[in-house]
């Protein structure tokens, strides 16, 4: 009798489970917003840096560490573990998690008085963030069934991450020369804390499947993966200013490898593993996280680089120029608004192709920049093309990575994919920085325009690698083995 009573009640609770949330809309906007402001942060202090540097007596060469601090404890801590954490622990929980943490962490950067309180804070924002981004999109990935309702939520996702890093410059601008730089901070509480109040209201909560493996973690695994990104961002991030074939630079480099060696063995031989190895089998996933590596290279190296050549040769205030990269953001939006369409309709790989080819023209544009140039000769049309290809390239690139990943690995997956994009931004700085000072050789303003000019030939050239990568590894997988 009890098996007559339960069956009708365990097939409600799987359709059920299975039926569309009715408020999985609502919750996108939750979840887009957090992706938004995690984004946002990693950029938005590119104009500040003076105005810190002033304010709290940071020397030249250690005021890097207000973004640095943020990329590598974003892009190298926790993002792997922050996805299977939320995998394991609870979707929503570690989202209200991060979500707390960010809260405070971004009210302590505002109110910091010295240079070393500032980082920790910004360390702190780093791991907040960490745990936020996978769990917001495993939540997305959760929420909605795989197909093109899917693909029209990953692209807003995408497009909402283009437009965080496209807009920090535009509004980190404005804040810091009309209410301080505090504010580029202070603006993440009432956001942070509008997502408290919302989030267990809209979010549906969710775990891995698999019960067996809900209290097995992976020490070992996530102390050697999570030292061994640490040391491989902090080695770019120094490397412009201690030499690429330094010491330091080439012993943190060999540590770094070490340690990721170190990690697949130990994944390979692991019984609860942090990263299954076998997920790398899918060919469109490592080809995903590769394009959105690149992009970060391209997103980073010129969003720095446009920056400096306004400010420091064609002499913007950060207030000028952060409006006059309205272009960018917008043109963002229109490329994944775009993207997510037409991925749809003729798959990622020729949209991922045709991104980077925007990337490139636009990189290439822009390094004709002149001594005496203007914005509409020399900045907006190299901006307009650049977003375009932006939007749609983090479009096409998330689709892919994540397409065809299973329920209970959607945190994994989702945080290689934001790491891939964080660490491309560390690697993409740092490259043109170097680049840059290789080529200026001083500090007059005609080098610094050399060394700006060849910064985004650079940037060409990370095109051309994505380029490479779409059609390598994004091709669609065969009819048998999609059925």
């Amino acid at each position: 009798m009890n098996t007559s009573i339960a069956s009708p009640q365990v097939a409600r609770s799987a359709v059920a489970a299975s039926a569309p949330d009715p408020r999985r809309w609502k919750a996108l906007a939750v979840l887009c917003t957090a992706y938004f402001m995690v984004i946002l942060d990693s950029q938005i202090v590119i104009l500040a840096l003076p105005s810190i540097e002033r304010a709290l007596g940071f020397s030249p060469g250690r005021v890097q560490w207000v973004m640095s601090a943020y990329l590598l404890s974003f892009g190298g801590l926790l993002l792997l573990l922050g996805g299977r954490m939320a995998d394991l622990l609870g979707r929503r929980r570690m989202f209200m998690l991060g979500t707390g943490l960010f809260l405070l962490a971004s009210l302590g950067c505002g109110l910091a008085t010295s240079p070393r309180v500032l980082i920790v804070a910004r360390v702190l924002q780093g791991v907040a963030a960490a745990v936020m981004s996978p769990s917001a999109l495993s939540i997305l990935m959760t929420t909605f069934t795989e197909g093109a309702e899917r693909n029209k939520a990953l692209g807003i996702w995408s497009g909402m991450g283009g437009v965080g890093a496209t807009s920090a410059l535009l509004i980190g601008g404005p804040l810091a020369d009309s209410l301080g730089w505090s504010w580029i901070f202070y603006i993440n509480v009432p956001v942070a804390g509008a997502l408290l109040v919302l989030g267990p209201m809209l979010l549906r909560e969710s775990r891995d499947d698999d019960r067996t493996r809900v209290h097995r973690y992976d020490p070992a695994g996530a102390l050697t993966i999570t030292a061994g990104l640490m040391l491989l961002v902090y080695a770019l991030v120094e490397a412009p200013a201690v030499g690429w074939l330094g010491g330091q630079t080439l012993g943190v480099f060999a540590g770094a490898v070490a340690l990721i060696a170190l990690f697949v063995f130990i994944e390979a031989r692991s019984t609860a593993p942090l990263v299954p190895l076998a997920i790398f089998k899918s060919r469109t996933l490592v080809g995903g996280n590769l394009l959105m590596l690149v992009l970060g290279m391209a997103a980073w190296g010129v969003g720095t680089t446009v920056s400096l050549y306004a400010q420091k040769v064609l002499g913007y205030s950060a207030l000028q120029f952060g409006l006059g990269t309205a272009v960018l953001t917008v043109m963002a939006v229109v490329g994944s608004t775009f993207g997510q369409g037409f991925v749809t309709r003729v798959g990622f790989r020729r949209v991922a192709m045709v991104a980077m080819l925007l990337l490139g023209i636009a990189s290439l544009l822009l390094s004709r920049i002149r001594v005496d140039g203007t914005y509409f000769g020399d900045i907006f049309f190299g901006l307009f093309i650049f977003g375009a290809g932006l939007g749609s390239c983090a479009v096409a690139g998330s689709i892919a990575a994540l397409s065809g990943v299973t329920r209970s690995e959607s945190g994994l997956a989702s945080g290689l994919n934001t790491a891939a994009f964080q660490l491309g931004g560390a690697f993409g700085a740092a490259v043109v920085a170097t680049v840059a000072v290789t080529f200026a050789a001083a500090e007059s303003v005609p080098a610094l325009h050399r060394g700006y000019q060849a910064s985004f030939v650079a940037c060409a050239v990370f095109a051309a690698a994505g380029l490479l990568v779409a059609e390598l590894l994004l091709r669609r997988p065969s009819m048998a083995r999609a059925g």
